[in-house]
């Protein structure tokens, strides 16, 4: 039994490594990939753009937001109603079976995979004239107006897939908890591919459990769509998949010298749960280590720390500051927006 034993491990974990290793024949070629740190625009890059040019950019970037929910995690859907996503131009949630508390769409699928292939399709289908997707989960906080700038410049007519893109084998992927971006061609491409059982099985494709996100990455890469991750312009990653006080306490404990240049946004304003010693052990530098200024998104955050993040967000405004932003992403028309 021993030696069986030894044998049926070892095959799993040659199987374990051909599937990290996966590396399908695409119909679009690798060529069609430019950018893998895909960074937002720089001050600069915006100065050489005329007044009506930017409103025209600020207008055409407009954000269909997929949100994932499940009726046992009901408290976060109804924070995430009632928090970011009031700022997407369409947010629709998707459920895995009817709830008589809160409006979504019943996939009426409990499979992971399955469910979020059937929200993709919806949402292609009904997206009119919107041309970029955000995918979350309700424990997902995101600051809708940071993710229409890193968009600002990019044609949605590209096959983009952008997020904190991961690595597992030689499938870079993009992390879930921290959100997942999609331009119209890369989920045109997607939803093609999603009536190809054999390159993309809706379920029993493999002979492991392998994730939704990396599920997604898989059928993207037949078509010739690849991973990349959200930076700043100084290479800060845009999507975070832990809350603002972890990455503060990582920060510091991999830099205890300089603590908040690491941690977050410069136009954060309140946090929750740091320590007055934590600070005071680190009194010449809290931030910096954490994040970046222009973040899209943090995870991991209770239902009330995702109200206290949208007030810091977007009510609370230190007097006779000016941040100078070059341009203004209106509310949705008839939103409830903060």
């Amino acid at each position: 039994m021993f030696m069986k034993g030894m044998i049926m491990g070892g095959i799993f974990c040659l199987v374990l490594s051909l599937l990290a290793s996966f590396n399908p024949s695409t119909e679009h070629t690798t060529e069609d990939h430019h950018h893998h740190h895909l960074q937002a625009p720089s001050k600069d890059e915006l100065k050489h753009f005329s007044h009506s040019q930017m409103e025209d950019l600020s207008n055409q970037v407009r954000v269909y937001c997929i949100i994932m929910v499940q009726p046992k995690i009901l408290v976060y859907w109804a924070a995430a109603i009632h928090t970011w996503s009031k700022h997407c131009d369409k947010a629709v949630f998707y459920t895995s079976e009817a709830s008589k508390a809160l409006e979504a769409v019943d996939l009426n699928e409990k499979d992971d995979w399955a469910r979020l292939r059937k929200a993709l399709t919806h949402a292609y289908e009904n997206a009119g004239d919107l041309r970029w997707f955000f995918v979350a989960q309700p424990t997902t906080f995101a600051i809708i107006e940071n993710l229409k700038y890193l968009l600002l410049t990019k044609d949605p007519n590209e096959p983009f897939y952008l997020g904190n893109a991961a690595k597992s084998g030689e499938l870079d992927y993009v992390v879930y908890d921290s959100g997942i971006v999609l331009s119209y061609e890369a989920l045109k491409r997607l939803v093609n591919v999603f009536k190809d059982e054999d390159k993309c099985p809706e379920r029993g494709g493999s002979l492991w459990n392998v994730g939704e996100e990396k599920q997604l990455a898989m059928c993207l890469k037949y078509t010739g769509v690849f991973a990349e991750n959200g930076e700043d312009i100084h290479g800060k990653g845009l999507f975070n998949s832990k809350s603002v006080e972890s990455l503060i306490s990582d920060s510091m404990q991999a830099n205890p010298t300089n603590v908040v240049e690491g941690c977050c946004s410069d136009m954060a304003v309140t946090f929750n749960g740091m320590s007055p010693d934590q600070m005071q052990a680190n009194p010449t530098n809290v931030v910096e280590g954490c994040c970046s200024d222009m973040a899209v998104t943090f995870n991991g955050m209770s239902p009330d720390q995702m109200q206290v993040m949208m007030f810091g967000v977007y009510r609370l405004r230190p007097y006779g500051h000016d941040f100078h932003d070059l341009l203004i992403f209106d509310p949705p028309v008839g939103s409830d927006n903060d």
